[in-house]
């Protein structure tokens, strides 16, 4: 193990990822977010673009790739989503790499890795640890269909690609129920102090 702690950090849509991240964050632990690398892939890296542009033009515009539209393009046509994810994952394996030296250069005794499809991706594998956050189905499926622009339609698809929670939670080595804030935060706070020993100093 390197004296960076990397802890992978996923889980299924809607199951409350971006807050718990968020709670890192707060803790003074570095975050890297393959949702927000993707959004920075897709609005100024050019060669991703152009990349995109050849396989689906209709999904790109002046300001980049669109990210609804491509998700409809994609939903039309299913054999897109492997020549799109090789044009995507080594443009993010790229991206997360520059983040983790930058963590090592700056003496980060922890970092945070936020991938949705960790375990789809075999992501684990180059883990010191992995963190699952779950929820109940019901709280699940009504955070999901409060989201703008989300139909049942594109739920189901979503989880489709996604691995069971049930066998997320199997696989992890950390679990937190994200059942209010306070307890996403209470638990994320016993886990920093239980990997590295304590909580940042600001």
């Amino acid at each position: 193990m390197s004296e960076l702690f990397l802890l992978g950090l996923t889980g299924s849509i809607g199951m409350g990822k971006t807050t718990t991240a968020e709670m890192f964050r707060d803790a003074l632990i570095a975050v890297w977010d393959a949702d927000a690398a993707v959004h920075e892939l897709y609005t100024s890296d050019t060669d991703t673009i152009e990349k995109i542009y050849d396989l689906a033009p209709a999904a790109v515009s002046g300001e980049g790739v669109d990210r609804k539209r491509l998700g409809n393009i994609l939903q039309a046509d299913k054999t897109l989503f492997p020549k799109l994810e090789a044009i995507v994952h080594p443009a993010i394996r790229a991206h997360r790499a520059a983040f983790i030296e930058a963590c090592k250069t700056t003496g980060q005794k922890m970092a945070v890795v936020d991938i949705p499809l960790l375990y789809e991706t075999d992501a684990q594998d180059w883990m010191d640890a992995v963190l699952v956050v779950t929820t109940d189905e019901d709280t699940q499926r009504e955070r999901v269909l409060a989201r703008g622009g989300m139909t049942e339609e594109i739920f189901q698809m979503i989880l489709s690609r996604q691995l069971p929670d049930a066998e997320k939670r199997a696989r992890a080595d950390y679990v937190i129920e994200t059942k209010s804030m306070d307890h996403v935060r209470d638990e994320v706070h016993s886990l920093i102090v239980k990997l590295i020993g304590a909580l940042p100093d600001a």
